[in-house]
Formats: structure tokens, C-alpha cells, sequence
């Protein structure tokens, strides 16, 4: 895809990524992760790559990838390399299972979630709505070793990294400033592939932006969490490790992450007109200021404004 006339021509060393995953249409809080993301591609001169996260087959919308990618383009936000699509990639991530298992890092869990529940309780730890469930270890052998490689493709089990002691992951985010996260204490040994055979969020994300080259993450403080175990996968799969910076989320009436699960109201794109509105309500998110609001600034006019003004 070719970007808007008059805005930097993707070069140099940058290489950015927006990943939605097509559990249905872009909503307010997945179009501000998006011109967050694709402005600092832009203001640094970079490439701006466009993932469609489909992994989780049975959650995905058919419809809901090309609803997408036409909202996308609507808003003038084109991408510069031909899209990839996870649920093509199970190769990829099982070779970096394989990987992972040739060192000595994965482990079979047999555990339900209300196994681990009641393990916990048991230990008198409460788990709360939202909370991160710490993974009490329940299923790690006594040591660690190489498992067959048929053992791998068990699809009964799941398959959980090893975390080693004191496995303290510390990063500067370029929003947020200096983050670090215990992971052994605050999320304990996690899943790589879950016992539906399915490959995890946490295993696909860090093939992929290795794979990509992908120099700098711009995505929802949401996934903040996240990020120290991405940041451990790369290290131990010997991937560099890109720069993080995390936006500010868009809430609800009741102060709660919009999402498409809790059916989020989609973006209208129905035309430039409504496509700058959202765009504008976008910005003002992100705090830019100072953006041509008169009615007769065109789509790429207003995105080079806006470009010009992000100063991440």
C-alpha cells in the first residue's frame, strides 16, 4: 500500500505493527491503538506493517477481517507490506516451540482453570475478577528435560515455559517510563499451546515481530502485562528486543476497557466526513493538539498535521 501524498516514505530502520484481532470491527479504543501506532511509524520515517492476530479461531469473525481493513483504509491509514495472518503461521510457532523444548523449558500441565483456582485457594491466595491467575506450579516436574518431539504435538495437554528463579524482567516503556514485573511471583510458568492444540497469544506475538523485524511496539496499556513475558520468550529465543510504548486506554460509562467482547459501538467510516470525526476523537485520546478542525481539510491533510504533531 502506498502512504497519503506529502507524508514521510517509509525508510530507514523503523518497522512498526498494528495487530487486531478480528473478533469484530474496529471500535473507538482499536482505532486510537492504530493512529498511535501508525503516526510514530510516520513520524520516524518507518514502515507500518498490518498483522491480523486470527489464532483464536474459534472467536475470530469471518467478516470481520476485511470490516477491518476497509475501516482501515478509510481512515487513511494504509499499511506498507503485504498483511500476514497467524492462523497461516502454526509452523512458525511450532518451530519455535520446538525450540524452546531442545533447551529444556517446556513442561505438559494437565491443570483446568479450576484447578488452579482451587489450588490457590487451598493456599488461602484469592483470585479476583481480572486479576492475573498465578500459576502455582502445580504440574512442574521435580527437573527439566528434553521431551519427545511427538510428545509436543499431544494436543490433551498444554505446554508451559519454565520460568527460571528469581526471573525479574525490567524495561523503559517510552510512554510510561521504567516498568519491571517478578514474573514468577505475578504470573508464574505460562502457556505457550494451550491443550486445544491452539498456540497462545504470548508465544505467536513474539515469532511474529521477531520474524517481522519489528523495532517498535505501539499498542493499549492493556497489554502492559504482557510484556515481560514477551520480553523473556525473545531472550530466550536469542530475539532482539523492540521498544515498547504502551497508550492510554479508552473506558467505558463504567470505567471499564471498551472491547468487542462487551460489544464496543464500531467506528463509523461510512464516508470522510464521519471517517475524520473518529479520527479527531482519536487525537484528542492521545492529547494532540492543535489539529486543522475547519470541514474542508481532507483526510491526508489532517494525518499530516497530525503526524507532525506526535511527539513520541
Amino acid at each position: 500500500m502506498s502512504t497519503p501524498k506529502n507524508l514521510p516514505s517509509p525508510a530507514g530502520g523503523y518497522r512498526g505493527r498494528f495487530a487486531p484481532s478480528p473478533t469484530g470491527p474496529l471500535h473507538a479504543g482499536s482505532l486510537v491503538a492504530a493512529l498511535g501506532s501508525w503516526l510514530d511509524a510516520r513520524k520516524n520515517g518507518g514502515k507500518w506493517l498490518l498483522r491480523i492476530e486470527d489464532l483464536d479461531t474459534p472467536r475470530c469473525i469471518p467478516e470481520a477481517t476485511q470490516q477491518i481493513k476497509s475501516q482501515l483504509l478509510a481512515c487513511g491509514l494504509s499499511w506498507d507490506e503485504e498483511i500476514i495472518y497467524q492462523s497461516q503461521r502454526q509452523e512458525a510457532y511450532q518451530r519455535a516451540l520446538e525450540r524452546l523444548n531442545g533447551l529444556g523449558c517446556l513442561y505438559a500441565c494437565t491443570c483446568s482453570r479450576q484447578t488452579i483456582g482451587n489450588t490457590l485457594a487451598s493456599l488461602g491466595i484469592a483470585t479476583l475478577r481480572n486479576q492475573e491467575i498465578v500459576y502455582p506450579g502445580t504440574c512442574r516436574p521435580a527437573s527439566l528435560i528434553s521431551n519427545p518431539a511427538e510428545a509436543l504435538k499431544d494436543s490433551g495437554k498444554a505446554w508451559r515455559i519454565a520460568l527460571p528463579p528469581n526471573c525479574h524482567i525490567e524495561f523503559e516503556d517510552l510512554a510510561l517510563g521504567h516498568q519491571s514485573q517478578h514474573l514468577n511471583t505475578e504470573v508464574g510458568d505460562f502457556v505457550l499451546r494451550r491443550s486445544d492444540g491452539l498456540f497462545t497469544y504470548q508465544l505467536a506475538v513474539v515469532v511474529d515481530d521477531a520474524e517481522q523485524d519489528i523495532t517498535h511496539i505501539v499498542r493499549g496499556e492493556d497489554l502492559l502485562s504482557n510484556t515481560a513475558r514477551q520480553i523473556y520468550l525473545q531472550k530466550v529465543l536469542g530475539y532482539q528486543k523492540p521498544e515498547y510504548l504502551h497508550l492510554p486506554l479508552v473506558l467505558d460509562g463504567h470505567g471499564e476497557k471498551l472491547s468487542k467482547q462487551t460489544l464496543a459501538t464500531q467506528i463509523n467510516t461510512q464516508d470522510e466526513k464521519h471517517s475524520l470525526m473518529e479520527l479527531r476523537k482519536a487525537a484528542k485520546h492521545l492529547g494532540l493538539k492543535n489539529l486543522p478542525d475547519g470541514e474542508n481539510v481532507t483526510i491526508a491533510e489532517w494525518l499530516l498535521a497530525a503526524t507532525h504533531a506526535w511527539k513520541n
